[in-house]
């Protein structure tokens, strides 16, 4: 007989252990597998988000505003759809995700009022507002691939 096994045949709280431990383990590459598909929504995201001030800042008004409007609109959209139909999320990705949507609307924000106001006609405002805008996205998609 094993020296794990009891006389009654019933495994041992060791065999449990054993067992609750390569459960944690699948579980555990389950999650980091599952969770692959939040890089790839941030950099969408952010990459959206970069187009969507180029679309405002460089384009003739009202083509510009309506194109990166409805650029925008379809990409949230989709990227919605993608979102509720995952089966993982990591621990604490509300936060996480709130984190990303706060930081690109301050961005965003800070990007479209002075630019509207005071950089109209000023490519290098709208090119590097963009690339501003899209930081959060990026970085967070960044992140998330090293987690």
């Amino acid at each position: 007989m094993s020296e794990y096994a009891s006389a009654s045949g019933a495994p041992s709280a060791a065999q449990d252990a054993a067992a609750a431990l390569a459960r944690a383990q699948e579980l555990r590459s389950t999650v980091k597998d599952g969770t692959k598909w939040y890089v790839r929504y941030q950099v969408i995201y952010g990459c959206a988000s970069a187009v969507l001030v180029l679309a405002i800042g460089l384009l003739s008004r009202p083509y510009g505003v309506a194109l990166g409007i409805g650029f925008w609109c379809a990409v949230v959209a989709g990227l919605s759809v993608y979102a509720a139909r995952q089966r993982v999320a990591r621990l604490g990705f509300g936060r996480r995700h709130s984190g990303l949507i706060i930081a690109w609307a301050l961005l965003y924000g800070a990007v479209l009022v002075p630019g509207m106001i005071w950089f109209q006609d000023a490519a290098a405002w709208w090119v590097s507002g963009a690339l501003v805008v899209a930081l959060p996205g990026l970085i967070g998609g960044y992140l998330e691939a090293r987690r």
